[in-house]
């Protein structure tokens, strides 16, 4: 054998895995949530593993979804793994765009993976995205806070009390907001939450003939009520802060309250990172009395596009980042605590995890959700923070900036609901609605 034929046998070799194919790098696209920030930081472990290297794109929320969106419909072929969510899935799922999940291996035990979230990552049955981590919403507070103002937080508060709490809370003299929430546009960001919000006020996006209702009283009563507690106790500018900027803010302990995802209660409590990390309760997401809660359901989850020339090395990442194994890996490095949330069941079966602080209200949280009766009055859509349906990412989004701006200041409340039901009439029209 020749010298040059020798070193392509041998470099041949070093590309093999150990499952016998050859080692492929991937390329991930994911966002920038300290749970995904912290996998990447594990990616040796899935190399020594595999032989796989992977490339990772890392985005902010709304830019991410762009990307993805935009990648997938043009058949791009930029990523072999996406980090997309409940909103997607189904609708990608059913368009042929993603590689079905229903060959995982027995060790994987996809049957593990939560019920609410395995139905809400499928079409049809099938599961198209494995979840990384779930999450509902709810209220962390800050116990030492609220026992100053002479008042107990309820484990399940009404809006009507956390208006009051936040404003006893509010001491802007020390640069403490009595509660922290998100009015950034984009649809996933200030858009689902204000949506979830809308829920407990008897909202909701469109009547059963699919007919934008942002021209009724209870959107109304939201926006003004919303708008109206943030005026008076949230931060300066909460108009352009979401789901990143407002973790900084709790965690500077600048926030008696805040309101969002649950996986944040990892980080809201780890004293590594945060000022307030001893003092923190959680409760249920607000209601208004009307038999439905402001949380929502959502996970971000990891999806394979139809068409990448690296599904098994894909599958192989899958199972391995949304795996007990995986979880097994962050607990035994960084404490049960920060292991990823509200995907798998066993993990609320888990000794080790039953009495982390956060844990049996996140998952009161999820399972409490609903996402096919999601709004009081019926809606023909399924979705709590979104109605999953192609269209409603673009028109939600363009229906955000004008809530945005009428937080700002730059318009009314009127103004902004008036423009927000045009503009999606517009929109539903055009798509055949």
């Amino acid at each position: 054998m020749s010298f040059k034929n020798a070193l392509r046998a041998a470099t041949a070799l070093t590309l093999i895995t150990a499952g016998g194919a050859y080692a492929e790098t991937i390329t991930i696209a994911t966002v920038n949530n300290g749970d995904m920030i912290r996998m990447q930081g594990y990616t040796d472990d899935f190399t020594a593993k595999t032989g796989h290297e992977v490339e990772w794109v890392t985005l902010e929320e709304n830019v991410l979804r762009q990307r993805v969106t935009t990648d997938i419909s043009t058949k791009g072929g930029q990523f072999d793994i996406m980090t997309i969510g409940m909103y997607e899935t189904p609708i990608w799922g059913a368009n042929g765009w993603l590689v079905p999940l229903d060959d995982l291996s027995a060790e994987y035990d996809a049957a593990d993976i939560l019920p609410a979230m395995a139905g809400g990552l499928s079409y049809e049955g099938t599961l198209y995205a494995a979840p990384f981590y779930g999450e509902s919403s709810m209220v962390m507070y800050r116990t030492d806070l609220m026992e100053k103002a002479g008042m107990g937080m309820p484990e399940a508060p009404t809006w009507s009390f956390i208006r009051e709490a936040a404003a006893a809370m509010t001491d802007r003299d020390n640069d403490i907001n009595g509660i922290c929430l998100r009015g950034k546009a984009g649809w996933g960001e200030g858009g689902a939450f204000i949506t979830a919000m809308s829920n407990s006020f008897g909202a909701r996006w469109f009547d059963m003939d699919w007919k934008a209702q942002f021209d009724t009283k209870p959107w109304h009563d939201t926006l003004t009520f919303f708008k109206g507690m943030m005026d008076e106790s949230g931060p300066a500018g909460y108009a352009t802060n979401g789901f990143n900027e407002n973790l900084s803010l709790f965690q500077q302990g600048k926030c008696g309250m805040w309101i969002d995802a649950t996986v944040a209660a990892s980080f809201v409590t780890n004293p590594d990172e945060s000022t307030v990390a001893d003092s923190v309760g959680f409760a249920l997401a607000p209601d208004n009395g009307l038999g439905k809660r402001s949380n929502w359901l959502w996970a971000w989850a990891l999806a394979i596009p139809a068409g990448t020339a690296k599904e098994d090395a894909a599958k192989q990442f899958i199972e391995w980042a949304t795996s007990k194994d995986y979880i097994e890996l962050v607990a035994a490095n960084e404490g049960w605590a920060n292991v990823p949330p509200g995907a798998r069941t066993s993990l609320y079966e888990n000794p080790n995890y039953k009495d982390i602080p956060f844990a049996k209200m996140t998952l009161k949280s999820i399972l409490s959700a609903d996402p096919l009766h999601p709004t009081v009055d019926p809606v023909p859509y399924v979705g709590i923070q979104f109605a999953a349906i192609p269209e409603f990412a673009g028109i939600a989004t363009e229906v955000s900036q004008e809530f945005s701006a009428a937080y700002a200041g730059q318009q009314t409340v009127e103004e902004a609901l008036a423009k927000a039901q045009a503009l999606t009439t517009d929109a539903m029209e055009a798509a055949g609605y």
